[in-house]
């Protein structure tokens, strides 16, 4: 059975993961999902976008777009943040 998310929360976890999931929280709309509590807050503190991707695998699967864009937008975010660090942590005096 295929459970649906809000498609604002997906829109808006594109741009604004840990707000939008932050509002869904509070909303009661948090999709349905597997992970324990600990981990849902775990997720929520450090990795926001891996709670998301895990949370549209889990209710609408793997072969959505909504999966890949997600995908898509956190890996250009940590390779464009982790390139940002190196940059500023080795900028040359």
């Amino acid at each position: 059975m295929e459970h649906s998310i809000a498609t604002w929360l997906l829109v808006l976890t594109l741009f604004i993961p840990r707000i939008s999931l932050l509002i869904a929280y509070f909303g009661h709309q948090i999709p349905a999902n597997n992970i324990p509590f600990i981990g849902d807050l775990l997720l929520f503190i450090f990795l926001p976008r891996a709670l998301m991707v895990i949370y549209i695998y889990d209710n609408m699967g793997y072969q959505n777009v909504w999966f890949w864009l997600h995908i898509a937008a956190a890996i250009i975010v940590w390779t464009k943040s982790s390139h940002y660090t190196y940059k500023k942590r080795f900028k040359r005096r």
